[in-house]
């Protein structure tokens, strides 16, 4: 469903990824985790736009969308919850969660029906459903979470993106989080999470690849991951 293959990203004249590889099936979860400044959030970046690769390939179901626009590859079928959520703050609630939708009243995506997907989302996520009329700005850290991770359901996409979903959020709403995640998940979406945690992103999660210094070190069955001595010694211990 969405492929990587050699991808290499910079900032300027500094490289970050080198080459890495990675395969997102359909209706599997894969995360990727790595310690701060491996790379994660480059990759989600160059996955989905917001940066230009500078080499390698990115296909989403069989389409090249390497160096695409975002929001191109967007009306393709790819949808970001970034890291640091980026909701839109002097909308409502309800405004922000359509206008993750907005390519399907423009066509540029299958229209299906946005009501009931909506409806759908104010389900899945119950606090936003009590704020939807709410400005999305008032909101807390944790609803503001939900509602960029709402809004990326809303496209209907192949493909979700989601970068840090419990960055600073208190444990018990990191645990909601990732009941939400594992819903979408037995729902048959197709995700590639980035995670802190990495315990319980592999926990939740079908595959998972170790990114270290911009390349992949090790990837395999999450459940194999969990009980490799270099994975727990150097990202599930410590509290994680």
């Amino acid at each position: 469903m969405l492929s990587i293959s050699n991808l290499h990203a910079a900032y300027g004249k500094v490289e970050v990824l080198h080459g890495i590889s990675l395969e997102v099936p359909k209706g599997k979860l894969v995360t990727l985790i790595g310690s701060n400044g491996a790379g994660k959030t480059t990759t989600m970046r160059a996955i989905s736009g917001m940066i230009k690769p500078k080499g390698g390939k990115v296909t989403l179901d069989g389409k090249d969308i390497t160096g695409h626009d975002s929001h191109k590859i967007a009306r393709a079928g790819l949808a970001h919850s970034p890291e640091g959520r980026r909701v839109f703050a002097s909308m409502s609630v309800a405004d922000n969660l359509l206008l993750g939708a907005f390519p399907r009243f423009t066509r540029a995506r299958p229209k299906g029906d946005i009501k009931r997907d909506l409806d759908k989302a104010l389900e899945l996520f119950p606090r936003l459903k009590e704020r939807q009329t709410q400005l999305a700005g008032t909101l807390s850290g944790g609803e503001q979470q939900m509602l960029a991770m709402a809004r990326a359901v809303m496209l209907n996409p192949e493909v979700i993106l989601l970068d840090e979903p419990s960055m600073g959020l208190a444990p018990i709403l990191v645990e909601e989080v990732f009941r939400i995640i594992q819903r979408l998940k037995s729902e048959g979406v197709t995700m590639l999470l980035v995670e802190q945690f990495a315990a319980a992103a592999l926990n939740v999660a079908d595959y998972g690849y170790v990114l270290e210094n911009g390349s992949i070190s090790v990837h395999g069955p999450a459940e194999n991951l969990k009980t490799d001595p270099k994975v727990i010694a150097a990202y599930l211990g410590g509290g994680h």
